[in-house]
């Protein structure tokens, strides 16, 4: 059964300047899949769409079974419960940092959600001990390195114990021990159950964590869905998605081609 599903949709942030026509996609529950595809491709809307921050001008969106509307989550109730079962890390970790303590950062959802200090307490001190960021609790957010913050901005997400996580390009700029870290959690998360999309253009990020990408072209086109190993290993794909690059140079009298891949 789809946890989350988009059948024909429609949208577009300017007025006749459509981003995506008819797109449909399913997610099942349990999945760990990637959104593969260019800057500008579409990945981050997706998740937009998905996490309830913009909506589709037509088609429809259903999650958990219920079709999700502007009006339906202006309702604050409903809200609340959607937005409890499903996480959303940005890629940028500064635009979910905002208190003066970690601490309070974790803690400032479950309040949100109306459950009591104890609880709160409980489960602030949980993940703080699940993610071994107990050293940061009393740290202020905006003293902390880039890999910091992310764990952090990871710790606020899942205290909230959400069904499904969603993450916008989650190792940018982060350096190569934080990113195993992230590895290791999303791993864990999706072996117990969780739901998990990530948008990304990192190939050994989606190799690591994924059974299953979705490719997006510069055009805003599903150009594949299937197997992330596949996908890799396909190399006309991935130049077609802009996600590597192939040329040529010289050294000495010996030319010869290159695969990079994009940062």
């Amino acid at each position: 059964m789809s946890i989350l599903a988009l059948d024909k949709i429609d949208f577009s942030y300017v007025k006749d300047e459509i981003l995506f026509r008819e797109f449909s996609l399913n997610i099942e529950a349990g999945e760990s899949v990637c959104l593969l595809g260019a800057n500008g491709s579409g990945k981050s809307t997706l998740l937009k769409i998905f996490c309830g921050l913009v909506f589709p001008s037509g088609g429809t969106y259903r999650a958990f079974g219920q079709e999700i509307t502007e009006n339906l989550l202006e309702d604050s109730r409903f809200a609340q419960r959607f937005h409890r079962r499903i996480g959303f890390i940005f890629q940028n970790s500064d635009a979910q940092l905002f208190t003066s303590r970690v601490w309070d950062e974790i803690a400032f959802g479950p309040l949100q959600m109306g459950l009591s200090q104890a609880e709160v307490k409980n489960r602030v001190d949980d993940i703080l001990a699940l993610l071994h960021l107990q050293n940061l609790a009393e740290r202020s957010p905006y003293r902390l390195s880039g890999g910091e913050k992310k764990k952090v901005a990871v710790a606020s997400t899942l205290v909230l114990n959400p069904e499904v996580l969603i993450l916008d390009e989650p190792t940018n700029g982060l350096d190569p021990k934080t990113q195993r870290w992230l590895v290791d959690v999303l791993l864990e998360l999706n072996n117990h159950g969780r739901t998990i999309i990530t948008s990304t253009h990192n190939l050994d990020l989606a190799h690591a964590i994924s059974r299953r990408a979705l490719v997006l072209s510069e055009e805003h086109r599903l150009i594949y869905d299937g197997s992330c190993q596949q996908a890799i290993a396909d190399k006309q794909l991935l130049m077609a998605a802009n996600l590597i690059d192939e040329y040529c140079h010289v050294h000495g009298e010996n030319q010869h081609s290159h695969l990079y891949k994009h940062s």
